[in-house]
């Protein structure tokens, strides 16, 4: 089990003030999650299974360090993960994948756009008795599995707004991504350069450059992503529903 510490370091990188301790777990977490966006950008199902891994790894690390919220998060993804491996593998009666990449319709983007401003606003105002819940929540989760955990001492969000829309927009995107419309993309791209100036500033520097790559890794997908969905005979903000 000591793959899983994330006291079992990898290699010391000489970022920031003292220096960055790159973990086992972190590093097999962070490849996996690379391959899991660079293969769903290639429209290739095996990108679930890699993420998988991640989520499940990345799931350890902040057991470890007491984010038990986005350990809940990870179970999210967890399940959307398990998902969309099913709906990307289900194929039609000419033996083609049932769904195809294509665009939101403009009724489905205002709703869309609406539902994340809300959730934006809403869990701004409420993010730590939000997140102090769903750390009970997980704490909850733990004792029944029986794990021994306390309840760590919750500080106030650094950056409440910007938090917010990481934590919505992830999860929008995560939801589009397994329906393959196009707009997951173009959310990614806006969170991972969110994630960006947020590590940045917090110090946080190996993770900046992850996200960084991240990001390089987004656009490339939403560009392929916007031809397939053009071959597919979808065009952005189409009227009817599709």
């Amino acid at each position: 089990m000591d793959f899983f510490s994330i006291n079992n370091v990898m290699v010391h990188i000489l970022l920031g003030e003292g220096g960055y301790a790159l973990s086992w777990i972190e590093t097999i977490g962070t490849i996996f999650g690379l391959l899991c966006i660079w293969c769903a950008s290639r429209e290739k199902t095996i990108n679930y299974l890699f993420g998988l891994i991640n989520v499940t790894l990345f799931a350890a690390i902040f057991f470890q360090i007491q984010l038990y919220a986005s350990l809940l998060l990870q179970v999210f993804f967890f399940a959307a993960n398990i998902y969309g491996w099913y709906a990307w593998s289900r194929q039609n009666e000419e033996q083609e994948a049932a769904l195809k990449v294509r665009w939101l319709s403009r009724q489905q983007t205002l709703v869309l756009g609406s539902a994340c401003i809300i959730a934006i606003l809403l869990m701004t105002l409420f993010i730590d008795p939000v997140f102090a819940a769903l750390t009970r929540i997980m704490l909850a989760l733990l004792h029944t599995v029986g794990m021994s955990v306390v309840m760590p001492e919750l500080l106030p969000d650094a950056f409440p707004f910007w938090d917010s829309t990481v934590l919505v927009l992830s999860i929008a995107a995560m939801v589009l991504m397994t329906r393959k419309y196009v707009e997951n993309w173009l959310l990614w791209v806006l969170i991972d350069v969110i994630s960006v100036v947020i590590y940045t500033v917090q110090g946080v520097y190996a993770m900046s450059l992850e996200y960084i790559l991240l990001t390089a890794i987004a656009v490339m997908g939403s560009y392929s992503w916007i031809l397939s969905a053009k071959r597919n005979g979808y065009t952005p903000l189409a009227a009817s529903v599709s």
